[in-house]
């Protein structure tokens, strides 16, 4: 390549990269190289340019788990992720199994709910946070129904009023009072549901005996769409009426099972690490959710996050429950009522704190 003739000693940076304003020339052979270290890179190839962005310094507002490359120290960087916990929340006005379930950990709603041996429920109570309240009943009592939405604006639907079989009504929340509005296509309970409010939801699977029937509620009738790959009940649902995951249930062989929505078809991923049912659930789409609690076959206070691609053990509830209620996202939810055993109304409420640490990967 022809000689260098200019000391490179006094070319280089206090950080370790080369003073390029002198405009050496030539090519050094790679063999040459000692050792390429990663921390001295300035420039990417586009095709790993393409997928890690370059930032002098560091994003502005990073989430957990984004990566960048630092123009200003040379250095590849991560957004670290925090660990989520369990605390005890304020307990409900009444004890309860299989209630419904929406909004989010400081504005939630429990819908319903039985009361061993044969009581059934209407009562709705609302939580601010601290402390829940009792507002207006289901026009309707009933148990192991479903709910999506948020505090002022839910759809309940679906369920089981012992003795009789299971139920399609449907009943929409305004924040203040229930109306009864069309029914399902297909009585069931034990179901899951997804959904942003009172006007978009999903009714999945369920039954008394499994089904596979998914149902899409656009504010005024319920139509049926694409089935689930897998017929189940006592499963769990999070997400959207685009975007959902559904996961666990009964079954045996569904107990691990999960599946991904796309707004129009369903896609089996990679399973549970722990397969159950009964258990409670919380996420915004399917690519972010929680699954804590339920039978497996004993009680459990296991509790998996879904990253979009696999499930990831994280810490367990306080304690052991199945048949409860649950809402809220992954970083912030909400789990109440159901069977330790005995009975409970005891809340807990899990919190992911947002990480303050962007780490050098090299």
């Amino acid at each position: 390549m022809g000689a260098i003739t200019r000391g490179i000693a006094n070319n280089i940076l206090g950080n370790g990269a080369v003073d390029a304003t002198d405009a050496l020339t030539g090519t050094i052979p790679a063999t040459n190289i000692g050792n390429p270290s990663l921390a001295n890179l300035t420039t990417f190839p586009p095709s790993v340019d393409a997928g890690i962005p370059q930032v002098a310094g560091d994003p502005p507002a990073p989430s957990d788990g984004d990566v960048w490359y630092n123009t200003n120290t040379y250095k590849l960087r991560v957004r670290g992720l925090g660990a989520g916990t369990w605390a005890s929340g304020g307990s409900m006005n009444s004890i309860k199994s299989w209630p419904g379930a929406s909004g989010t950990q400081t504005a939630g709603l429990s819908v319903g709910g039985a009361f061993p041996p044969s009581t059934i429920l209407a009562v709705t109570e609302l939580y601010d946070g601290t402390s829940w309240t009792e507002v207006n009943d289901l026009n309707q009592a009933r148990a192991q129904l479903t709910a999506a939405g948020t505090q002022t604006s839910t759809i309940a639907f679906a369920g089981s009023t012992y003795p009789s079989p299971p139920t399609a009504q449907a009943e929409s929340w305004n924040g203040t009072s229930w109306t009864e509005v069309n029914d399902l296509n297909t009585a069931r309970r034990l179901l899951a549901a997804a959904g942003t409010d009172n006007t978009s939801a999903l009714a999945i699977a369920g039954g008394t005996s499994a089904i596979s029937n998914v149902e899409l509620w656009n504010g005024t009738s319920w139509t049926e769409v694409n089935d689930v790959g897998t017929a189940r009940y006592q499963l769990i649902g999070a997400g959207t009426t685009t975007s959902a995951l559904i996961s666990s249930g009964d079954p045996a062989p569904t107990a691990a099972l999960t599946e991904s929505w796309n707004g129009t078809s369903w896609t089996e991923v990679n399973d549970l690490n722990t397969g159950r049912k009964d258990a409670a659930g919380s996420g915004t789409d399917n690519t972010s959710a929680l699954i804590f609690g339920g039978d497996g076959p004993t009680k459990l206070t296991a509790t998996e996050e879904w990253n979009g691609s696999s499930w990831v053990e994280t810490n367990d509830l306080n304690s052991a429950r199945g048949s409860t209620g649950g809402t809220g996202t992954a970083a912030s939810a909400l789990v109440f009522g159901g069977e330790i055993p005995p009975q409970t109304s005891a809340t807990e409420e899990w919190t992911k704190p947002e990480s303050n640490l962007n780490v050098d990967l090299t």
